[in-house]
């Protein structure tokens, strides 16, 4: 059945789904991309990292990695 909603406001989502009315199938979508160098990303009490000399290249000469739209 068709449903009416009222005004609305959200602030912000961090992660998840909003539905409102009728729904069959309901399908988040989300892509993310990042670039870390020799040494990063590490995590504990005491990290002793020696990497010498690194270059991380950030340079991403495709137009999209992952297309998100639509209902695909």
């Amino acid at each position: 059945m068709p449903s009416i909603v009222g005004p609305i406001k959200i602030n912000s989502v961090g992660g998840g789904v909003i539905n409102f009315g009728d729904s069959l199938y309901v399908s988040p979508k989300s892509a993310e991309k990042s670039s870390s160098g020799a040494g990063s990303n590490n995590t504990g009490d005491f990290l002793n990292t020696n990497t010498g000399f690194n270059i991380t290249s950030t340079v991403d000469p495709d137009v999209s990695d992952q297309a998100i739209g639509g209902n695909a």
